[in-house]
């Protein structure tokens, strides 16, 4: 079975609840903060490595607790730490999560040593690279590296996995480079907007097939054998933080294990969705068994 290299942030999640989130300008009293380990490389490296895929994380943390706490907890998840570098002077990524009562979230994030995750921490990419494996980007480390990976992955006859997300400014030529290096684009509704299309439209842009997630209403794909729609799986949410991570994560991991787009964009919307049924990221990320008893639960739903 061929890798899934993630190459992306990792971060220490503050998630605190409360009843609704703030307007500008206001004041919400909220539960105790949760710290937890987070960031979406690493999120999306978990989600994978969990499903069965041989995975390998690359990524920058500081030099400091946080750090040291975040290393941990990627080594008990059983992930390979070889490519993940410490940046002295840089302190890790933090992200702010804010989560309501309905499970919908607000997120500020502090990008720390994951600004500094520079070509340098790639040198040993091309080495670790074969035809078949993916390759997973996210844009919270610098667009630069996010474009020198994926052509050390195109020279490898790797295939590239972009989660654009958080967008950068309008108008980013990096990002167009980088988008003309991708296999596939996936994006929510949101982003979909702003970078100007339907995932048709989108694909125009360079990627080969785009994925737009549309949270409990699933999600619909575009390749060159048209548009598809793919249904929800109907859970109880409590929390939303991760629940795209998971998807991109298992949407990797079935590629990399020889999927077609729709087989995987299938376990994706399984796995964000129990990803959505425990609070946290990477703590609520799915194991294959749970990916496996959701499917087979909503094939007989259908078939009944």
């Amino acid at each position: 079975m061929s890798k899934v290299v993630v190459v992306g942030s990792a971060n220490l999640d503050l998630g605190v609840g409360v009843p609704h989130l703030p307007r500008p300008g206001e004041t919400v009293l909220g539960s105790d903060v949760v710290a937890s380990p987070g960031g979406k490389g690493a999120n999306q490296a978990v989600a994978a490595h969990r499903l069965g895929a041989d995975t390998l994380l690359v990524a920058a943390l500081g030099a400091d607790r946080f750090g040291v706490d975040l290393r941990t907890a990627l080594e008990r998840e059983g992930l390979p730490l070889e490519q993940v570098v410490t940046r002295d002077g840089a302190a890790t990524g933090i992200a702010l999560i804010v989560v309501d009562a309905t499970g919908e979230n607000t997120i500020v994030v502090a990008p720390g040593a994951n600004a500094h995750l520079d070509g340098a921490a790639l040198t040993g990419l091309p080495a670790l690279l074969g035809p078949g494996d993916v390759v997973v980007l996210q844009l919270e480390i610098p667009l630069e590296t996010c474009v020198a990976a994926a052509r050390h992955a195109r020279r490898a006859g790797a295939r590239v996995l972009l989660n654009a997300a958080p967008l950068p400014p309008a108008g980013s030529g990096a990002l167009s480079e980088l988008l003309r290096e991708v296999d596939v684009l996936v994006v929510n509704e949101g982003e979909a907007q702003q970078l100007g299309g339907d995932a048709t439209a989108l694909r125009h842009r360079g990627p080969a097939a785009c994925v737009i997630t549309l949270g409990a209403r699933g999600a619909i794909s575009a390749d060159p054998t048209g548009t598809r729609t793919h249904p929800p799986f109907r859970v109880d949410a409590v929390d939303t933080t991760g629940a795209g991570d998971s998807f991109c994560g298992a949407l990797a991991a079935a590629l990399a294990a020889g999927s077609d787009l729709d087989q995987a964009v299938r376990r994706g919307c399984a796995a964000g969705a129990l990803a959505t049924t425990r609070m946290g990221a990477q703590s609520a990320m799915p194991t294959a068994t749970e990916l496996d008893l959701l499917l087979a639960a909503e094939k007989e739903t259908t078939s009944a």
